[in-house]
């Protein structure tokens, strides 16, 4: 790899890349602060490459949000609503029956299910929810719950995480989206998402997951009140529970989006922020094996430039996202296999279809099965 630093504190990080050495947080801080964008991209690629080849991994996916309707009031949040608010809704079983049999129609591998905390609504709900869905098509995996929900689950039924989360297996539960995250410094989560389930509580939901055999995602919200510090901080805990549990299988970067929020002020992160986070968290992570470039949020552009600064997945055909379109997000609200490939294809790289935990997908028409094991180096 031929590189042109003329900055010897980047020189010796970069170094430290190519032979595969573990980053500091003083590293992160200067490669967030300092490092200019094509260095940063040319480092994160060599990473990337050497784990993941020239593949681009996307999966055939739909979105459920069973409820928007939410006792929390985070100031970032679009997609939240109060009980009578006009936007309020709530699924029925009806709903959530015809909504997996369109995504089985739709050849859809994986449901992933998220939404607000209904106060009314009992665990038993919840736990409805992912029941309904596992009965009504049993080969769908169901991705589902943040720490957040986990987390209300334990409290209104007074039982411990492990056993809200033994229920939602039983249920049908197959894996955990990676949401709730947003910045884990607790002075910058007051200021966004007062009285949310804290940091600690996240990672203590993702150690019993895994814990428990459960595979899971995690996130961050990055171009709002956080700096570089609170970044990489952010960045370092994910790589220290890895370390511990190995249940992570991808990291998603979220750029925050003002619009209909609190913090609507804030200027929407741009194209260039959008690629030094993705490069940045794929140095910082060097025990993860994917990093996703999330289209809805990035948009079709960036995501496939962001195949060449450190992601090797684009998520998905993700049809009825809600939350982040509620932001203000201009994307479309779904995307077919065929535009995902065209994608990634003028990116340079290949696509290879995947299920939620990372085995290729045998495609047949519309019947589908999984195949081996896709291995990163």
């Amino acid at each position: 790899m031929n590189l042109s630093i003329s900055d010897s504190r980047i020189r010796a990080i970069a170094d430290k890349v190519l032979a595969g050495e573990r980053l500091s947080f003083d590293d992160g801080v200067l490669l967030d602060e300092t490092a200019d964008l094509h260095t940063l991209g040319q480092l994160a690629n060599t990473v990337r490459e050497r784990r993941n080849g020239n593949v681009a991994y996307y999966n055939t996916n739909i979105h459920l949000n069973p409820t928007n309707v939410c006792v929390y009031r985070c100031r970032f949040c679009a997609f939240r609503a109060d009980l009578k608010d006009e936007k309020a809704y709530t699924f029925t079983d009806d709903m959530l029956r015809n909504r997996v049999l369109e995504g089985r129609a739709a050849g859809a591998t994986e449901i992933h299910v998220v939404g607000g905390l209904h106060h009314k609504k009992s665990f038993d709900w919840y736990l409805n929810v992912v029941r309904v869905i596992h009965e009504t098509c049993p080969e769908i995996h169901i991705k589902a719950w943040t720490p957040v929900e986990i987390s209300w689950f334990s409290f209104i039924t007074k039982q411990p995480i492990k056993w809200v989360l033994e229920q939602m297996v039983e249920a049908g539960l197959g894996s955990m989206p990676g949401g709730g995250a947003e910045i884990f410094d607790e002075e910058v989560r007051r200021e966004i998402c007062e009285h949310k389930a804290d940091s600690d509580v996240w990672f203590d939901v993702h150690r019993t997951a895994h814990q428990l055999g459960l595979r899971s995602n995690a996130t961050m919200l990055y171009g709002h009140i956080e700096k570089a510090k609170h970044r990489v901080d952010h960045l370092l805990r994910l790589r220290a529970l890895q370390d511990e549990t190995h249940g992570f299988q991808t990291f998603i970067p979220l750029a925050f989006h003002p619009e209909n929020t609190e913090l609507s002020n804030i200027r929407k992160p741009d194209g260039l922020f959008d690629l030094r986070m993705v490069a940045l968290s794929r140095l910082m992570l060097d025990n993860f094996d994917h990093i996703k470039a999330y289209w809805i949020m990035l948009g079709e552009q960036t995501a496939q430039l962001a195949l060449a600064y450190g992601a090797d997945d684009i998520d998905g055909t993700v049809v009825h996202e809600l939350i982040y379109h509620d932001a203000g997000a201009k994307t479309p609200e779904g995307m077919t296999v065929d535009q995902l490939h065209r994608l990634i294809q003028e990116a340079g790289r290949v696509p290879v279809e995947r299920d939620t935990l990372y085995r290729r997908v045998i495609r047949n028409g519309r019947e589908w099965s999984v195949g081996e094991a896709l291995v990163s180096a």
